[in-house]
């Protein structure tokens, strides 16, 4: 465990929170020349900011094709009929790649530094958005989806993983809820852009929907650009700053997790070792079960609010409020869980206001009398999930110990979760509009097996914290070996 008078250094007061072995010999004593909030502010400055960016292009070049699809794609392209899943399967084809090599992507990023490997990323899926607005048949569309999520990656899981490594666990949840809510803006901003792009119809004899592709694609490319300047790299490597302002932001991680162990290599069988871990499992299936809702909202919302009367470009601008009332509640969500250092409840209280929402979408078809109704239960729908999935990942990420375990289980997660993206696309299907009983029930059943999970998961940790609680304080075990053991080391305590 930490020395108590060490964390109190570290927290200026405030209550210790969850902690693990400290070592005698790293300074807790912030640099003369600044102080602990001066230097957590810069940070923020310099983490936080071009994540978000990033991130935000990431989901809005995901998920623009919503907003095509409203301007024309599906009829240009042949993929509207009844019964066809011609759409649902190019949403599908993207997760294949975007699934298989999350795990694989965090590793090289750890080996090639996050500038290099995000900035990269970020410049290859937008060069696929431009090539998205030239396709010209279905084969086309397909192949542009699959590459799309061949490069995106490494977007989510290395921006989870980055963060992590820079911050305490009890600072975590307002910078990982305000980098998730990227996805919140990227909502709200992709249904404005989309609605003034859409106006470009027929410039230059390219559709709306082309134009869609091929602006915010190319904005991509041109940020990715400045980002391999600006994008962060971990701690330990940080030239931005001074020599004893790494060795303190490396030491208060190491009273609140354990040492990072960033200089170790990443193998195969760390892969195995933290796979095998119980919690970590659960970890997954958590996510796993928000992300049938949350992409059904991404990619289906449109859609929805087509099927209430709205011409495309109304639709476009009313699927802008729920984003942003989503980005608001996320924060508030946040900035309670970070106050109170909990997170279970402020898991679950989302998914319910979820679970209401789309209640209320299945409860009554659209009509003149009863779409006002229905819109607001797609504010719940957004301002739950999108609150929800952010205190999950960071409660899940920040409670695993050291680079490696982190990079791989964070990377476990993201992956193992986006395969309910798969049952996401074709659980809203054309033929069931305009009600999409079976969608709203899907995402009701998959909201409710996460809040099963999550509570799992509580239990998990919470019997594991009060196991080692009981157990003999020194197993002799050396600095190295709980440093290898990570989050499984006695003396580590995880956050409920």
């Amino acid at each position: 465990m930490a020395r108590p008078d060490a964390q109190e250094k570290l927290d200026h007061g405030s209550p210790p929170s969850p902690a693990v072995e400290y070592d005698e010999d790293l300074p807790v004593v912030c640099p003369p020349h600044t102080t602990e909030r001066k230097l957590v502010a810069r940070i923020d400055l310099r983490v936080i900011p071009f994540l978000c960016i990033m991130y935000l292009l990431a989901f809005l070049d995901r998920v623009n094709i919503a907003n095509a699809n409203s301007f024309g794609l599906s009829e240009e392209l042949g993929l509207a009929s009844a019964n066809s899943m011609k759409y649902n399967t190019a949403l599908v084809i993207f997760f294949v790649p975007y699934i298989l090599f999350e795990i694989p992507s965090n590793i090289l990023m750890k080996k090639l530094k996050p500038n290099v490997w995000l900035s990269g990323c970020m410049f290859f899926f937008g060069l696929v958005t431009v090539c998205q607005g030239l396709v010209q048949n279905y084969a086309g569309l397909l192949a542009t989806r699959f590459f799309l999520g061949l490069c995106e990656t490494g977007m989510f899981p290395g921006c989870f993983y980055l963060i992590g490594m820079w911050y305490r666990r009890h600072e975590a949840q307002r910078r990982y809820s305000f980098f998730f809510s990227s996805t919140t803006l990227a909502g709200a901003f992709g249904g404005l852009l989309a609605s003034a792009i859409g106006k470009m119809d027929g410039m230059r004899d390219y559709r709306g929907w082309r134009w869609i592709f091929i602006l915010e694609g190319t904005l991509t490319c041109v940020v990715s650009l400045f980002f391999f300047f600006l994008l962060p790299n971990f701690p330990e490597e940080a030239k931005w700053l001074g020599e004893d302002e790494r060795e303190y932001v490396k030491a208060r991680l190491e009273v609140d997790q354990g040492r990072s162990a960033v200089e170790r290599r990443i193998t195969l069988r760390d892969v195995g070792n933290v796979l095998k871990d119980p919690k970590v499992i659960v970890g997954g299936f958590m996510y796993f079960g928000l992300i049938v809702p949350a992409y059904g909202y991404a990619y289906f919302s449109p859609a929805i609010l087509k099927t209430y009367g709205y011409s495309p470009i109304q639709t476009q601008l009313h699927s802008v409020p729920p984003w942003a009332c989503a980005f608001v509640f996320a924060m508030i969500i946040a900035w309670a869980s970070d106050k109170f250092k909990h997170r279970l409840a402020f898991a679950v209280l989302p998914i319910l206001v979820t679970i209401a929402g789309f209640g209320m979408l299945l409860s009554q078809p659209p009509s003149a009398e009863n779409n006002k109704t229905l819109y607001a239960a797609l504010f719940l729908v957004a301002m739950g999930c999108y609150s929800a999935m952010p205190i999950i990942v960071c409660w899940f990420v920040m409670n695993l110990g050291g680079h490696h375990r982190r990079a791989v289980g964070s990377a476990w997660q993201v992956g193992f979760g986006n395969t309910g993206g798969i049952i996401a696309v074709f659980a809203f299907l054309t033929k069931d509009a305009p009600r999409y009983v079976p969608g709203y029930s899907i995402c009701i059943a998959f909201c409710c097996f996460s809040l099963i999970c999550i509570v799992l998961y509580g239990a998990l940790v919470s019997w594991e914290n009060s196991k080692r609680e009981r157990a003999t304080p020194d197993l002799g075990l050396t600095a190295h070996e709980k440093t290898e053991m990570g989050d499984l080391s006695p003396d580590y305590r995880y956050l409920l």
